[in-house]
C-alpha cells in the first residue's frame, strides 16, 4: 500500500477545490453557515416546535377554494384519491406558518368548539372588504377590542372559527390582564 505524504494530501485537496466551481463552493459555505445558525429545534434538536394545524373538511376542494383562493395561501402539498383532493398542505402568504386540510370521514363532526385560528394582517379592514366583495360573509367586521388589537371574525366553509387581526403597537402590552382585572374589580365581576 502506498504511503501518502503530507505534501500530496495538500496537493490533492487543492486539486479537489479547483475542480469544484467557485460559485458552488460559496453556495455550500453559505448553506453550512445558515444551518449552523439555525435554532436546534429546526435541525432536529430537543426543543418542541409547532409544525402545523390540521383542519378536517367535508370537502377539501371547497376548503382549498377558501384558504388558497380567498385568503391567499400557497399550496405546498396535495394528495388525491380517485381524482379528488383528500389532503392539502398550505403555507400562509406572509410567513412560514402552514395548515393542513384533511378530508373528514363520513359522519365525522367538524365542530371545533374552543379552537380558533388567528391570521394577522396589517390592513385587516381592507382585507375584510375584499372578502365581502367576493361574497364571503364576515360574522364581525374589524373593530378595536378591549385588549388593544383590531379583530374581525368569520368562519371557514366547514365552520372553523377564524380571527383576522392586527395587533400593531399593542402587540406586547399587557392590556388583557389589565382589562381582566378591571372586570374583576367591578361589582358584577366580584359576584362571580
Amino acid at each position: 500500500m502506498a504511503r501518502v505524504t503530507g505534501k500530496k494530501k495538500s496537493g490533492n485537496r487543492n486539486k479537489a477545490k479547483k475542480s469544484v466551481p467557485k460559485k458552488a463552493r460559496r453556495t455550500v459555505h453559505k448553506l453550512k453557515k445558515a444551518l449552523a445558525s439555525c435554532p436546534a429545534a429546526e435541525t432536529g434538536g430537543d426543543k418542541l416546535t409547532f409544525n402545523h394545524a390540521m383542519l378536517y373538511a367535508a370537502n377539501v376542494e371547497r376548503a382549498l377554494g377558501f384558504y388558497r383562493d380567498l385568503l391567499g395561501f400557497t399550496l405546498v402539498d396535495e394528495f388525491r384519491h380517485e381524482g379528488k383532493p383528500v389532503y392539502a398542505r398550505l403555507r400562509a402568504p406572509g410567513g412560514d406558518g402552514t395548515i393542513a386540510l384533511h378530508l373528514a370521514g363520513p359522519g365525522t363532526s367538524l365542530a371545533s368548539d374552543g379552537v380558533r385560528l388567528y391570521f394577522e394582517i396589517r390592513e385587516v379592514d381592507d382585507f375584510c372588504r375584499k372578502l365581502q366583495a367576493k361574497g364571503f360573509y364576515i360574522t364581525q367586521m374589524p373593530r378595536m377590542m378591549p385588549w388593544g388589537w383590531r379583530h374581525a371574525y368569520l368562519n371557514d366553509p366547514d365552520g372553523h372559527e377564524i380571527s383576522l387581526y392586527w395587533a400593531g403597537e399593542n402587540r406586547m402590552k399587557k392590556t388583557v390582564m389589565r382589562v381582566a382585572k378591571e372586570v374583576g374589580d367591578t361589582p358584577a365581576g366580584k359576584g362571580r
